[in-house]
């Protein structure tokens, strides 16, 4: 299982790695990084289109075509659209997520930049977006971009994973300690 996941990401992170490097060439990674966070989102946004990619039945013309009629509707740059093109000859459209994750990281990186995997029980404001990304900014003395999933399950508060650490102020997770704190008294 595990030689699956890692052949995967290296599939992934060596198709990001391209795409970089092509991007930095043509002096493009701002808005190819733009257009991948666009596609992210769209991907994130339609469970169609997430089952779309993962479906192998659709030919790669199919692909192909879809992914680039996309691009073309979303405005993205020409590198971009050449790279999902590539990706969907490739057969190789269901690691795209990967991609996009792989070359964001790449990025960040190259800027001194760290991403916040923030997982929020509802859409955070502006206001809270901006407080957050100043808060964790100070604590580790550098640029921090947000990347925020909401999950209902949390009830409230919020999980945030930077780099190697965890902060978790979920209500669903107070409650589980109070719960077992409970099972030892009485």
């Amino acid at each position: 299982m595990s030689s699956d996941s890692s052949g995967a990401s290296g599939l992934a992170e060596r198709y990001a790695s391209a795409l970089y490097q092509l991007a930095e060439e043509g002096g493009a990674l701002d808005k190819v990084a733009q257009d991948l966070k666009d596609l992210k989102a769209m991907v994130a946004a339609s469970e169609d289109l997430r089952r779309f990619l993962k479906n192998p039945i659709h030919s790669r013309a199919e692909h192909e075509q879809a992914l680039l009629s996309l691009a073309v509707k979303a405005g993205f740059n020409d590198l971009t659209r050449r790279f999902l093109g590539l990706v969907a000859r490739s057969r190789r459209q269901d690691a795209l997520p990967a991609m996009i994750g792989a070359f964001l990281a790449r990025l960040a990186k190259s800027r001194g930049e760290m991403t916040a995997q923030v997982k929020a029980a509802q859409a955070l404001s502006d206001a809270q977006t901006a407080e957050l990304k100043a808060q964790l900014a100070k604590s580790v003395g550098g640029k921090v971009d947000l990347d925020v999933t909401v999950d209902p399950s949390l009830l409230g508060g919020l999980i945030v994973r930077l780099g190697s650490r965890m902060i978790d102020t979920s209500l669903k997770t107070k409650l589980q300690h109070l719960k077992l704190s409970m099972k030892g008294v009485g």
